[in-house]
């Protein structure tokens, strides 16, 4: 798996957060049994029913009220503030893991008190309250784009509403002679445990922010607020900040043209370049939103790039449109193609065909697992074929069908390079080129969506139909495919009435936005998806005419993206911070809870 991959991948701990009504529901219920269970834990004269009857609804007016009190709060103070990220879900949610957070510790005190015979109730209250203010001022500060003091400032709400209320209650059903102390006392208490807590938070995202500020040149906090703006939202806001570190690069895009009478029938892209990173952000899309820029039927197959060649922008993708538009231009266009032929050297397999004075290349390591081809092997590819075969263009494709955790990019040096120009040498040049018939079909699958690997653009399948013989190139908007998949689609075409089958994927980012974080095609509903397959190629065989084809080369310039250097460098940052992370965030958090501990408990 690519190192750029890998963080790609850290989307996995994206996850949908409940409805309001059930962060709601949550706080009453879970408030509600904890008060019952503190009672009946610290139970001294009461009887059963009492000791639940009153704890429960003591601990829902301290804790359970406040903290859905909190909840709506937190969202109007933070927009208030210039905040972002923070609806009232996220804030409903927030307040509910907190107060359970604060739960869980006020029944620890609960079995100590009974444990020891010992009253710390308020001890335990203060110290889960420090421990909640702590825990929400991270979350303010690191995910809504605030400064630190707006964090702290934020943070005070629940916290104080549950201080407030429990000293409401106190002055209510209790005698009040001591509160005056009493109130003293929390406060302090309070202030300074707080005080060590955050100033501990400020030192670790102090210390973990600086390498992203040195080496790229942005904030760590203003990255991880705008993704998550991106993945609530759908804002491409982070784009803004990926130009501070974008690299432009030159690049190529093949094509291919089939064309009849009335025009071009269909089109066939394969552009070196790279649709990520994820979600909507930058290229993520490109195999859609490169299709719809056409008025025809248009497949965008993934090229030989990594995502080294992630473009920074949506707006990016023009440039490639620019490119092969430009191409179209220059092409000439005959009935002249070859059959589909397969070779294969080692654990690298490719399928060729020729079209006029081009070729297309679909290569792959099925059923081996693989990742990307680097943009230098795609070069060499191309250079060795055009030398090969003496043909103008060379399209190669990386079909991206056989996804394994363990799948590495093909970069140079590796041994599949080597494989990949052993299985080029084998190529038979002299193929017969005669008249060449193509259908199309294409559906954007709606029974199916990201959770099963689909994209926007679905599945395209084209039938090439050349001396009888009849090759399905079969293209699903889909993130790689699960090993095997491709083989069983290939076993289960083969009662339909073409000779050849290959299966591809785009590379699209889009669907790596959900849990799983890399969500390959084939994970589930294996059957529904091959009933697409077989649909899409009974279609395009109905839709096959007869065409003259043309192909292409095109240089993309001044592509901006994040680029070798920087994609290293933003790797190397992630690691190193996470490195330090694991050692630097439990000496200071720990230490900053033992430190609040002890005055909580045995100050004043």
């Amino acid at each position: 798996m690519s190192s750029m991959s890998s963080v790609a991948g850290l989307s996995k701990y994206i996850t949908t957060l409940p409805k309001t009504k059930f962060s709601i529901i949550g706080m009453i219920l879970i408030s509600t049994l904890t008060g019952s269970l503190y009672f009946l834990i610290d139970s001294v004269s009461h009887s059963i029913l009492e000791e639940i009857l009153y704890g429960g609804i003591y601990f829902l007016m301290i804790i359970g009220i406040t903290s859905i009190m909190s909840g709506g709060l937190n969202q109007q103070v933070i927009s208030i503030m210039d905040g972002i990220n923070v609806k009232i879900k996220h804030s409903m949610f927030l307040s509910a893991l907190s107060m359970t957070i604060l739960c869980i510790i006020l029944l620890i005190g609960g079995v100590i008190s009974r444990i020891l015979n010992l009253d710390i109730f308020l001890n335990s209250l203060l110290f889960g309250c420090v421990l909640i203010y702590g825990f929400n001022t991270l979350v303010f500060w690191a995910t809504s784009k605030m400064r630190f003091t707006k964090a702290v400032t934020a943070a005070l709400i629940q916290p104080v509403l549950i201080l407030a209320m429990y000293i409401l209650v106190t002055f209510l059903v209790i005698d009040t002679s001591f509160l005056g102390p009493i109130i003293i006392q929390i406060t302090l208490k309070a202030l300074i445990a707080g005080i060590i807590f955050v100033l501990a938070i400020y030192a670790f995202i102090t210390i973990i922010a600086s390498p992203f500020k040195k080496n790229l040149g942005i904030g760590v906090l203003d990255l991880l607020s705008l993704f998550i703006a991106h993945m609530n939202e759908g804002s491409n806001s982070l784009e803004g900040l990926f130009e501070n570190m974008s690299e432009a690069i030159d690049t190529v895009v093949t094509f291919v043209s089939f064309k009849t009478e009335k025009g071009i029938k269909a089109l066939f892209i394969s552009p070196s370049v790279h649709p990520g990173p994820l979600g909507d952000l930058g290229g993520s899309n490109m195999p859609t939103i490169l299709a719809n820029k056409f008025d025809h039927f248009t497949m965008v197959a993934h090229g030989p790039s990594t995502h080294d060649f992630n473009p920074i922008a949506v707006s990016e993708i023009d440039k490639i449109e620019t490119a092969v538009k430009k191409g179209l231009k220059k092409v000439e266009y005959k009935p002249s193609a070859s059959e589909f032929v397969r070779y294969n050297a080692q654990t690298a397999n490719i399928g060729v065909q020729f079209f006029n004075e081009g070729m297309v290349i679909l290569s792959t390591f099925a059923p081996e697992g693989s990742d990307d081809i680097e943009f230098g092997v795609g070069l060499t590819m191309m250079a060795q074929s055009r030398s090969k075969c003496a043909v103008k263009d060379s399209i190669i494709v990386d079909c991206h069908n056989s996804f394994a955790p363990e799948s590495g990019e093909v970069l140079p040096g590796n041994s599949e390079v080597f494989y990949l120009i052993d299985v080029i040498d084998k190529i038979e040049t002299d193929q017969n080129k005669t008249s060449i018939k193509i259908g199309c079909w294409q559906s954007t699958m709606d029974t199916l969506d990201k959770q099963e690997g689909i994209g926007e653009s679905g599945i395209k399948t084209m039938i090439i139909e050349v001396n009888n013989q009849r090759t399905a190139y079969v293209l699903f908007d889909s993130n790689n495919m699960e090993v095997g998949f491709r083989q069983e689609i290939m076993e289960a075409v083969k009662d339909l009435e073409i000779d050849e089958i290959e299966v591809m994927t785009t590379d699209t980012h889009t669907v790596n936005t959900i849990s799983r974080g890399y969500n390959p095609i084939g994970i589930t509903k294996r059957p529904e998806i091959l009933e697409y397959v077989k649909k899409s190629i009974k279609e395009a065989i109905n839709d096959l005419e007869e065409v003259e084809v043309g192909t292409g080369t095109e240089k993309i310039e001044n592509l901006n993206t994040f680029g070798p250097k920087n994609s290293t460098e933003l790797i190397s940052t992630i690691s190193s911070v996470v490195a330090v992370s694991k050692i630097i965030a439990p000496v200071l958090l720990i230490t900053s809870l033992i430190i609040a501990f002890i005055w909580i408990f045995f100050g004043l």
